[in-house]
């Protein structure tokens, strides 16, 4: 008798023989059954963008295709607002013939890569529709960038709940960001740099909302994160995606403008601060956060250590940032250990210590 894989699993849900929860189940008791996780030293995040070279040629061929479609239905805001009935009817074609090909290459066949194509395909056509629809309305540009910004959004939230891409999660994001930074700019205020958006102290309340946006997306993905803690489902890489959209909305906020302040105390903050998210990163087990503030310390001591001294700061730094990739779950271990008890912490991954996961799986 042959053994049954992940991707037989993932077969069987997407032909409706048995719910996600339950493959999810099946796989978890699998591995125990194993000693797998007893074993694992590095509980790493997932990760995968794709299988085989075979999605990334099926990638190419589904660019083109859209690239062509695109092309022949002159998709654009502007050819929206030349014609808005032709890119209405354009656009919902288009999301029609997506989901079709995402039924097959999502549903049925379980393909990474064109996934995350088609589901930014998907995104795209929503933005031709709800640009057209904007420009029936009448509009000026900035509504119609909201609107656009707004349905297409709503249309990946109905996205995400039939095909459950986690990719799709991180576009989601995007158009909320795109729409809350367009109601901001609706009393004339505008962004007259990019450091305006993450500086505190510019004029505007830009860096504002980026970090309350940031946090927000933080508590959702912490969510997904906590409700599958051996991370075998795809909620988590749904709560990945969007640590890779909140973890540089908060960092970039407070460093930039701790760093920009340039005082001895908003340096030693900064660095505070920077620890304290690869602290954070490390119990919550994403290296997202810590990946956001590596740039601020190589900028910190570049400004503050001259000459050839800079790159020996950063030679230490490098070398110390390899051995936290190398030994990472041994120091999250320690670090989790050495934390008492507190809400949550039994359904943070589980780290390297015999007697924690016993403790994560209760």
């Amino acid at each position: 008798m042959s053994q049954i894989t992940r991707d037989d699993l993932r077969a069987a849900v997407g032909a409706g023989l048995m719910s996600e929860a339950q493959a999810a189940s099946l796989i978890s008791l699998a591995e125990e059954r194993d000693g797998l996780r007893a074993r694992r030293t590095g509980l790493d995040e997932p990760f995968e963008l794709f299988k085989g070279f075979n999605e990334i040629f099926i990638v190419v061929g589904l660019t083109v295709l859209y690239l062509g479609w695109s092309g022949a239905t002159g998709f654009s805001l502007l050819a929206a607002t030349n014609g808005w009935v032709l890119g209405m009817v354009f656009g919902c074609v288009s999301m029609i013939g997506v989901a079709l090909l995402a039924r097959y290459f999502t549903l049925r066949r379980r393909m990474v890569a064109p996934s995350i194509a088609l589901a930014i395909m998907f995104g795209l056509s929503a933005v031709q529709f709800s640009g057209s629809f904007g420009a029936m309305l009448d509009l000026n540009l900035q509504g119609v960038l909201i609107t656009s910004a707004g349905l297409a959004g709503l249309a990946l939230v109905g996205y995400y709940f039939f095909f459950r891409v986690p990719f799709t999660v991180a576009l989601i994001a995007v158009s909320v960001v795109v729409v809350a930074f367009g109601v901001a700019t609706l009393n004339g205020a505008l962004p007259t740099s990019v450091e305006d958006i993450f500086l505190l102290s510019a004029d505007g309340p830009f860096a504002v909302l980026t970090i309350v946006l940031g946090l927000i997306g933080l508590i959702i993905a912490m969510a997904f994160d906590m409700s599958d803690p051996h991370r075998v489902t795809r909620r988590a890489a749904s709560g990945f995606w969007l640590h890779v959209i909140a973890a540089p909305a908060i960092v970039n906020t407070v460093a930039l403008t701790l760093f920009e302040n340039g005082d001895a105390g908003s340096k030693v903050a900064l660095v505070m601060f920077v620890t304290a998210m690869a602290v954070f990163a490390v119990i919550i087990d994403r290296r997202s956060f810590l990946v956001s503030g590596v740039g601020y310390v190589v900028a910190l001591s570049i400004s503050v250590v001259e000459g050839e001294g800079a790159f020996f700061v950063i030679l230490l730094l490098g070398a110390g940032l390899v051995l936290l990739g190398a030994q990472w779950e041994a120091m999250r271990g320690a670090i989790m250990r050495a934390l008492p008890v507190f809400p949550g912490k039994n359904r943070l991954p589980p780290w390297s210590n015999p007697g924690a996961l016993k403790e994560t799986s209760a």
